[in-house]
């Protein structure tokens, strides 16, 4: 499977949903959409890590198909909103790695090595 850039991921969204003429939902709208998403993650890694086990009669779903509605979502409301989430996440890794930077206990270089 080939893997995408964010930026190819957003301009594949963008021509998804450029094809309907209802267009993008109103950031209020794509809000109450993540809400929902994120409720659905939650319910799967319940079901998979925690004590509420699926129902025979419950649909497959995993946490991938989840995180990928999730992520579907967020694309869209970045899109609607002119925003570029490479540029997003480089802002925000910035931030961790300034702020955060002795926040953590960080791995000695033994501990870092893959054991064979």
């Amino acid at each position: 499977m080939e893997v995408k850039t964010l930026d190819e991921f957003q301009k594949n969204v963008d021509e998804y949903i450029g094809q309907f003429k209802e267009g993008y939902f109103s950031p209020l709208a794509l809000t109450a959409r993540l809400t929902e998403e994120l409720g659905e993650l939650a319910r799967e890694i319940n079901h998979y890590y925690g004590e509420k086990k699926k129902k025979p009669t419950e649909a497959v779903k995993t946490v991938e198909e989840e995180l990928g509605d999730l992520l579907f979502v967020v694309i869209c409301m970045a899109n609607s909103l002119h925003i570029n989430l490479g540029q997003a996440l480089t802002i925000v890794l910035d931030k961790f790695q300034t702020r955060d930077r002795d926040r953590w206990t960080k791995k000695t270089k033994d501990e870092g090595k893959i054991q064979q």
